[in-house]
């Protein structure tokens, strides 16, 4: 069983950046694909950005050129940059292996963009 915790998050106005990190213990990281994951309130989680065993990234396209996804195997680490934040991108972030979360869900953390 593979325990995530996240951190990272906070209040932040239009146009600023936020670095999310999430750190995962208790299983063999550097096998998966990761991902990070939002759920805002009263929608579905959904995947936002994902990161292949070797460290290629992907994304969705409401974050793309804004946000990069990066892994740091040797400390069983995932990180979200997010850069240029939008109201939108207000939610709860979490991350999981990715295409499918194989693992119990961490407590996430939270991002609030406002002015």
């Amino acid at each position: 069983q593979v325990q995530f915790v996240e951190s990272g998050g906070g209040l932040v106005q239009p146009g600023g950046s936020l670095r999310l990190s999430c750190a995962a213990s208790g299983g063999s990281f550097r096998l998966y694909y990761m991902g990070w994951y939002r759920q805002a309130p009263g929608k579905q989680r959904e995947s936002v950005a994902r990161v292949t065993v070797g460290g290629s990234p992907s994304y969705a396209d409401s974050v793309k050129g804004r946000f990069t996804i990066s892994r740091d195997n040797a400390k069983n680490t995932v990180y979200l940059q997010m850069n240029s934040l939008k109201p939108e991108d207000t939610a709860v972030y979490y991350c999981n292996t990715y295409p499918r979360p194989q693992w119990d869900w961490g407590q996430g953390t939270q991002v609030t963009v406002s002015s």
